[in-house]
């Protein structure tokens, strides 16, 4: 097993010349074995284009490079340079990136698209240093780092998850990975590790290996060009880093997605606030029941939760049995919209029924996000035109933006979230 000894000045430990062969090492294997033509990748060129790097960055995280291409794809046909994507409506930007989840990213990109093109016009050219990117909104070190590496070809440092477990492997690093002493030790590591010449490759080439070969349940180390002084695999621990705290079991809620139609087959959506979940997409209205130990337990109590008979039949009760509905976790989620749309259903006594007659009524679409499950339950209920008008003259009034359309038409036209998208199916 090999021995490190501890470097001095530094939280980790192994040999000098592991440190100093790593990044050789590495970069033969990208040459060989790395990705070479993804579509944002600028190790390959001599005129860098930072958009691509920071646009793809920012799809990247947290979502793998399947799922982000054809997303890529779109957004580069829509919005081949920054300023066409800051010039860009909101609307048609979420319309783009629905189903991509982890919405924020979008409304940071956008954001970040004016704050960019304003440099731009007023220097001529994107930022270039590494504070000058991390002040661009949702960008943070790693992101930076990438751009500067990758998009700039100046000299950066990324540690971001896939960094993270490439080397808290090689190096056996036990630190908890959410802790703020382990994020120093790796940063200080992979600054280490970094060459100043060509950190860019660098920079991909250890995307790939974490991507590729380190991954999280399976890593192929055989195939690995740092196998022989990867201190996890010397011990057969490959497994057991990153350490992470073991995560508390996700809460869940409860709600039912209520269908409201009119006459002509058009369905009532609500355009979500900015802040909170799915922030500035496109939703049917949501109406919030309690759960206690698998039952339902409808209050008419205030804002958190919907009056039983506004919201559903009593089928309800059979949602997802077994489940405690943890409130807390929306209470704040009752949009402003929802909570008109709520109390005017109350005011008429309108109940929302089943879609369907069949067995499967009372199973809820589940629907997991970072940090809860949602269980959703479509309920459809019609709407004569006096009442439309009446309803739609109570949404203007509170300046809440709304529109009717099919569910075909919905889909094509507006952002929708995923979830939304598994009800109209």
């Amino acid at each position: 097993m090999i021995q490190p000894t501890a470097i001095p000045d530094t939280p980790f430990s192994q040999p000098t010349d592991a440190l100093d062969s790593f990044s050789p090492r590495l970069l033969d294997w990208f040459a060989e074995n790395g990705r070479h033509d993804l579509p944002w990748q600028q190790h390959q060129t001599d005129t860098p284009n930072p958009y691509v790097v920071w646009l793809s960055e920012v799809m990247l995280q947290q979502t793998q490079v399947t799922t982000v291409l054809p997303y890529f794809a779109r957004f580069m046909e829509s919005f081949p340079s920054v300023q066409d994507l800051a010039t860009a409506e909101w609307d048609t930007v979420a319309e783009h990136w629905a189903g991509l989840g982890y919405y924020a990213r979008a409304r940071n990109l956008h954001k970040g698209a004016k704050q960019l093109a304003e440099i731009i016009d007023e220097t001529g050219d994107f930022p270039q240093t590494l504070a000058g990117w991390e002040a661009i909104s949702g960008v943070g070190p790693s992101t930076a780092g990438a751009i500067m590496a990758m998009g700039l070809h100046k000299y950066g440092v990324i540690c971001d998850g896939n960094v993270k477990r490439v080397l808290t492997r090689w190096a056996a690093i036990e630190g908890d990975i959410t802790r703020s002493a382990t994020t120093k030790t790796l940063w200080a590591l992979a600054e280490r590790l970094t060459p100043v010449d060509d950190s860019g490759r660098f920079a991909q080439a250890m995307m790939d290996m974490g991507a590729t070969l380190c991954t999280r349940s399976k890593p192929a180390c055989l195939l690995c060009p740092l196998q022989e002084d990867c201190l996890a695999h010397a011990q057969g621990r490959e497994t057991d880093y990153p350490v992470k705290a073991k995560k508390q079991p996700k809460p869940s809620k409860f709600s039912d997605a209520l269908l409201i139609e009119n006459e002509n087959g058009e369905i009532l959506w609500l355009q979500r606030p900015d802040n909170g979940i799915w922030g500035g997409l496109w939703s049917l209205p949501l109406q919030f029941v309690e759960k206690v130990d698998g039952k339902a337990n409808n209050k008419a109590t205030g804002k958190t939760t919907a009056n039983k008979s506004a919201m559903s039949d009593d089928k309800s009760s059979s949602l997802a049995s077994g489940v405690r509905s943890h409130e807390k976790v929306y209470e704040t989620e009752f949009t402003t919209g929802e909570q008109i749309v709520h109390e005017w259903l109350i005011k008429n006594k309108l109940v929302a029924k089943s879609v369907s007659n069949t067995l499967l009524d009372d199973a809820p679409i589940k629907h997991s996000l970072t940090h809860f499950h949602w269980y959703l339950t479509p309920r459809k209920l019609p709407i004569k035109a006096t009442q439309i008008t009446e309803l739609n003259e109570k949404l203007v009034a509170a300046e809440i933006d709304f529109k009717w359309l099919t569910e075909q038409t919905a889909q094509d036209s507006l952002g929708l979230p995923r979830a939304m998208i598994k009800i109209l199916e």
